[in-house]
């Protein structure tokens, strides 16, 4: 069966400014700007031929269509996240990684890590920031620029001058075996290869 839908990233970016009736708000939720919500929304709307949105002074507001619409994509989205969480990745550690937006993650070689630390389950959450980290969402992030946090070791894993990538771990965990062998990975990784993608991604993805 093939499922006739649009494009993901733009159900979540409808999804998120539907809750808060915000661009704004819904870009700070998924770490990117609020011109990329509002073109992902515009694409969509698109799309479907169907405005869902009414957008105001300083206010936005969901038309009849968009009221309709968000009960059945939220569902959607809750029912994806709940069955993801009952994936278990193998391993018998279960490290929850954070990486944020502008990261491309084959420069991570994230497969070959999990071959190389079999005892190490890897989920990955993208994007996130230090929001995610603070509430416990994951164990340790991949940021930019974040060269200290109180409470938080930040360990800079490129080379060179700038806001740059850092690996930011609570200092009560910092140390914990399965994050040293992370640390270890991402400093042994090839420096020809940046973190950055050079097309950003718009709204985040979990793997």
């Amino acid at each position: 069966m093939t499922y006739a839908l649009p494009p993901l990233n733009a159900l979540r970016a409808f999804e998120a400014a539907a809750r808060h009736l915000s661009f704004k708000l819904a870009a700070h939720e998924l770490h990117v700007t609020p011109a990329a919500v509002g073109q992902q929304v515009k694409a969509l709307e698109a799309r479907l031929g169907v405005q869902l949105f009414e957008r105001l002074h300083k206010q936005l507001i969901l038309t009849e269509a968009g009221r309709a619409y968000l009960p059945g994509i939220s569902e959607g989205f809750r029912h994806i996240a709940e069955a993801t969480s009952q994936l278990k990745p193998t391993g018998s550690v279960l490290l929850h990684l954070g990486v944020h937006g502008s990261i491309d993650l084959r420069r991570l070689e994230l497969a070959a890590f999990r071959s190389a630390h079999a005892e190490i389950g890897l989920r990955v959450l993208q994007p996130a920031g230090l929001h995610e980290l603070v509430e416990g969402k994951v164990d340790v992030l991949i940021a930019r620029g974040v060269s200290h946090h109180p409470g938080y070791r930040c360990e800079r894993i490129d080379e060179g001058s700038g806001g740059g990538d850092w690996l930011v771990a609570p200092e009560g965990t910092a140390d914990c075996p399965e994050i040293v062998s992370f640390r270890a990975w991402l400093r042994a990784l090839p420096a020809a290869k940046p973190l950055v993608s050079r097309r950003p991604r718009l709204v985040g993805i979990r793997s």
